[in-house]
């Protein structure tokens, strides 16, 4: 390339697709704010604050630990497998969607051996079905499931799993990337061994970082291993860097994702962790009640619907792909199906800022004319 190229210039987007969702406008500010380094001893105070705000989030005060690993929500998934499981354990997964299959397919890159309990997109998978099979394998080291199933809209009953789990020997893993910050979630309350989050959907900050939790009865586990995990993820070395003082260093922090982080979660404690649960739950309600009024079918059942991201069937006839990309150039992004076992849907995330009844009536309007349109063309 001979001459330098342009200056970006990104469109102005709606991010109302399963993520990432448009970041808070604070936490957009707060990357401006001056550079630190990682070993900086005021670095350090902020990094304490952080934590002590995930806390808060997961509801986390008894955890063990809990910290944002450096990396994506699926980083945050292997995390939880490679410090929980060896070689040979078995693990009962709930698989009723995308990420579903993905935990069972890092479990077995693992070593683990699998035990599979499925339900249809768009079902939840029964509690029953998950404590049956951990009767089957009384010696199941883990029982993992997705709090909330980005690819289908569905919504895991994890208070009750949790309850249920209480005497068991099995820990407790929970996938909460599209539910922190926007779907009720009581970590020590509802008695979660290893939890995992993201940082661009619900938080609302920039994609790049994991949240975990840790209860003290996974850390047993984690410190029991027979053999070391990758340094990138061992969970006792991140901890001598984000909570233990002096920190020791483990690797150089992403700083400006740490300050947009933390002023994410500062804007979440500011609204109150009830209101904001609230607010998701109120929109997502909306776009719910408007879709089916608008004779369009959600694929989650009724019981069990997330929120923070509907999941829409594509009315038979009608090309989804087109309706995305008409919805796309008038700067709104929803989301396809995930995955080639995925039918033929809409995924509509309303995450964050943009957890509002007044973005779902806007993007229900521009789905419901893009719907006709195309329906009309194809009748046509």
């Amino acid at each position: 390339m001979s001459e330098a190229p342009a200056t970006i210039a990104p469109p102005e987007r709606l991010l109302c697709g399963p993520g990432p969702t448009n970041v808070d406008p604070a936490a957009l500010e707060a990357m401006r704010r001056p550079m630190l380094g990682h070993l900086d001893p005021h670095m350090h105070g902020i990094l304490t604050e952080l934590v002590d705000l995930l806390r808060s989030a997961y509801r986390a005060e008894d955890a063990e630990i809990v910290l944002p690993l450096q990396a994506t929500g699926t980083s945050g998934m292997e995390a939880g497998i490679a410090n929980l499981v060896e070689p040979g354990d078995t693990v009962v997964v709930g698989v009723n969607g995308f990420f579903g299959r993905r935990i069972v397919d890092i479990a077995r890159r693992w070593g683990a051996e699998v035990e599979e309990v499925h339900a249809d997109w768009g079902e939840h998978v029964s509690n029953d079905r998950l404590l049956d099979a951990l009767d089957r394998h009384p010696h199941a080291g883990l029982v993992a499931v997705v709090h909330a199933e980005t690819s289908t809209g569905c919504e895991h009953p994890l208070a009750e799993l949790g309850a249920a789990m209480q005497d068991r020997d099995a820990l407790l893993m929970a996938d909460c990337v599209t539910s922190l910050g926007g779907v009720e979630l009581e970590f020590d309350r509802w008695g979660i061994d290893y939890a995992y989050s993201c940082s661009q959907k619900c938080l609302a900050a920039p994609p790049g970082m994991s949240p975990l939790a840790l209860s003290e009865r996974a850390m047993e586990r984690v410190r029991s291993r027979g053999k070391p995990v990758p340094m990138s993820s061992d969970l006792e070395l991140l901890d001598s860097y984000w909570v233990e003082r002096p920190a020791a260093y483990h690797h150089t922090a992403p700083i400006l994702h740490i300050y947009a982080l933390h002023e994410a979660l500062r804007q979440t404690m500011l609204e109150g962790l009830e209101a904001r649960w609230a607010r998701h739950t109120a929109a997502g309600k909306r776009m719910q009640k408007g879709v089916l009024g608008a004779g369009l079918e959600l694929l989650a059942e009724r019981e069990h619907r997330l929120a923070p991201l509907t999941a829409v069937r594509v009315p038979e006839g009608v090309d989804g792909k087109a309706v995305q990309t008409e919805l796309l150039e008038g700067g709104i992004e929803i989301g396809g199906g995930l995955g080639p076992q995925a039918p033929a849907m809409w995924r509509i995330g309303l995450m964050g800022p943009n957890a509002t009844t007044e973005t779902a009536d806007r993007v229900l309007a521009a789905l419901t004319a893009a719907v006709e349109r195309q329906g009309a063309a194809v009748a046509g």
